[in-house]
């Protein structure tokens, strides 16, 4: 229904974002909010997917059309909910999914959360071959922006993609060591750590 949504970014959480549009709220979940840190009371226009169940009318949203048709590609393997393909897309790492997709390399594939050793294979089976289109995308931009609570912000945005507690905290002990300046700049780093485990 909802292609993209352009208005003014007035607010940021770990799991998703509120575009003002004429008055209007809208809510709109990320893999990575924190990506738009510095875009804060400015406009900017977020790719959206609206995905109706009987509980929940929500909107997911992309920075490029690239990554919309890469999360719509995950949505039709089975065992993969729109949650779980937020949560894989949240690691912007896109062209190392694919690779890994057709490469049939499982063990990359099952380090992210919900996505277990028969979802990894299903998700060879059914998209090799059918992303190669997505692969010269460079789908990644580089924000800027500080905030003193960034490494605590990053750590809630592992929590709300699916990442248990004991997860998080590791990733939180490594990352203290850092001197990042922005929670996006901590988050890529700690999705980096969990792909590594």
């Amino acid at each position: 229904m909802y292609e993209y949504i352009t208005g003014k970014l007035t607010y940021i959480s770990p799991a998703y974002v509120v575009l003002d549009v004429q008055g209007v709220g809208y809510q709109i979940a990320l893999g990575n909010p924190y990506r738009y840190s510095s875009k804060l009371e400015q406009t900017i226009t977020i790719y959206v997917q609206q995905i109706i169940r009987e509980d929940a009318h929500s909107l997911f949203g992309f920075e490029t059309l690239a990554e919309k048709q890469l999360f719509l590609r995950l949505l039709s393997v089975s065992g993969i909910g729109p949650k779980s393909g937020l949560a894989i897309m949240a690691n912007e790492d896109h062209q190392g999914l694919i690779q890994a997709i057709e490469a049939g390399d499982v063990n990359y594939l099952i380090k992210f959360p919900g996505v277990g050793k028969k979802t990894a294979q299903q998700m060879v089976l059914d998209l090799k071959g059918k992303l190669t289109e997505l692969v010269e995308n460079p789908m990644s931009l580089f924000y800027q922006g500080t905030d003193d609570n960034a490494l605590a912000e990053a750590i809630e945005a592992l929590q709300a993609l699916g990442y248990s507690p004991k997860e998080t905290k590791r990733a939180e002990k490594v990352l203290e060591k850092e001197s990042y300046q922005s929670t996006d700049e901590y988050l890529r780093a700690a999705l980096k750590l969990m792909m590594k485990k």
